[in-house]
């Protein structure tokens, strides 16, 4: 079975005949997977661009929609999913309220606390984004079969799981 051969054979092989004492398996996979990032990178603006996010906010208000109803979260489990630091949250918080995306709420189990809640309007922008987002990711995966996706997620979450750990 022939294959095709990407840029990335093309470099790699360049630099076989140039260093053939060295072993250029890493390069195969991470700079298809830096490729591939890119792509995305470039799909996933484009989705939020079109839903009128920032990848910011998106980060935020996905949050709190993936928390299901009433679609809220204190600032603290906020930090938790999105990480990054406490004064970075808050003025998302506050430039996301401004656009009226999100509100403050009293924490009715602790008045002197506050949870952050997806507004209808933040919800309807979060909702379109998935929506187009997981579009543009579909397309971008269209040359795969269900079993080759499903082989290369698993393949990715093992690789993955050395970093989270």
């Amino acid at each position: 079975m022939s294959q095709e051969s990407d840029e990335v054979d093309r470099i790699v092989d360049a630099w076989i005949r140039q260093r053939p004492d060295l072993d250029f398996s890493p390069l195969e996979v991470l700079s298809r997977v830096d490729r591939l990032s890119r792509h995305l990178d470039r799909a996933r603006k484009e989705a939020f661009r079109r839903s009128e996010l920032e990848p910011w906010e998106w980060d935020v208000l996905s949050a709190l929609r993936r928390a299901g109803e009433p679609f809220q979260l204190s600032p603290k489990q906020l930090l938790q999913q999105t990480l990054v630091s406490s004064g970075t949250m808050t003025n998302r918080i506050d430039r996301l309220v401004g656009r009226r995306l999100v509100r403050r709420e009293a924490d009715p189990a602790d008045g002197r606390s506050v949870l952050v809640t997806l507004t209808p309007d933040g919800r309807t922008r979060v909702d379109a984004a998935i929506t187009r987002l997981v579009d543009a990711e579909a397309i971008l995966l269209d040359s795969l079969s269900r079993s080759d996706r499903e082989r290369l997620a698993n393949l990715l979450r093992k690789l993955s799981l050395g970093f989270d750990a």
